[in-house]
């Protein structure tokens, strides 16, 4: 099989205090891709800048994450604040920006493990999200002109609510979110946004899905696409019921990225949020999407 780019650290390993999201499963997802022979180039990144922070986030946000500061805009995050959660974020978001510039100085997906942290507005954490690098990863495309259009295709289990915010009004950047309607977040208006039932399977998660990556690769005709490929709409998720199976969650990728791939688009892939039961079924599938990227090499 043919392997793509990762973007990783044992640095993206923060202590979070007990906390709901499984922060171990990116040293698992690494360790599996290297036991299936799997594991290709490994990029060590560096943390997003001050700079780069500045083209999502407001100075007086960026103040109190980067003094790792417990104050209203960041107490909406869920999520304990220390210098090495701050730390790790900011690794995470420069994770996400040197996988971009991978996809597309080499023309092939590159993924970030991590990332995909879609809640966190311009001026306040939420959701488990402190920095929105999905938005950080586009905007510094943008900057470095590197691309003049690019799409958010958000197949996370919760709508990606901050990233809609972040790009609203912004002809360059179309956003799309599919995901549980009757589910936090509160909602925020998305250039497209599918809100799928409760207890949604494949049969009904996958016709949308077909019929609008294509509309949407055609009619922006985006030059990149950041791909938010939750593994949370999966059945055996704990915060969601949207009833995905792991072949149903392959084939959503399949769509995504093979839509991109058929029109020549580089995508960086993010792994946003997975909570199953069992720790090691959100890692099944965010390997798969790692397999279904390289399948199509």
């Amino acid at each position: 099989m043919s392997t793509i780019p990762i973007v990783y650290s044992p640095q993206y390993l923060a202590d979070l205090q007990g906390h709901v999201f499984p922060i171990e499963k990116y040293r698992l997802i690494v360790e599996r891709l290297e036991a299936e022979g799997l594991l290709g180039e490994v990029v060590e990144p560096s943390p997003a800048t001050r700079e780069e922070l500045e083209l999502v986030h407001t100075s007086e946000y960026l103040d109190d994450v980067l003094a790792a500061r417990w104050t209203h805009r960041t107490a909406s995050s869920e999520m304990a604040l220390t210098e090495g959660i701050a730390r790790a974020f900011l690794l995470g978001a420069g994770g996400s920006i040197a996988a971009a510039r991978l996809a597309l100085e080499g023309g092939d997906p590159a993924m970030n493990v991590g990332g995909g942290l879609h809640h966190a507005f311009p001026d306040r954490a939420e959701g488990f999200c402190y920095i929105n690098d999905v938005a950080l990863a586009v905007r510094v495309m943008l900057h470095e002109g590197r691309v003049e259009r690019a799409a958010v295709i958000d197949c996370d289990l919760h709508q990606g609510n901050g990233t809609a915010v972040i790009f609203a009004g912004d002809a360059d950047v179309f956003t799309f979110s599919i995901h549980e309607e009757h589910l936090y977040p509160v909602k925020q208006r998305s250039d497209l946004d599918v809100g799928l039932p409760s207890f949604a399977g494949d049969d009904v998660y996958l016709p949308p899905l077909r019929k609008h990556v294509p509309q949407i690769l055609e009619k922006h005709r985006p030059e990149f696409v950041a791909y938010v490929a939750g593994a949370d709409p999966y059945v055996g998720d704990q915060l969601g019921t949207l009833q995905l199976t792991l072949e149903g969650l392959a084939e959503r990728d399949r769509i995504v990225l093979g839509g991109c791939r058929e029109r020549g688009i580089p995508v960086v892939i993010l792994l946003a949020g997975g909570y199953a039961a069992r720790t090691e079924d959100t890692v099944t599938i965010h390997v798969n999407t790692y397999k279904v990227a390289a399948d199509l090499l």
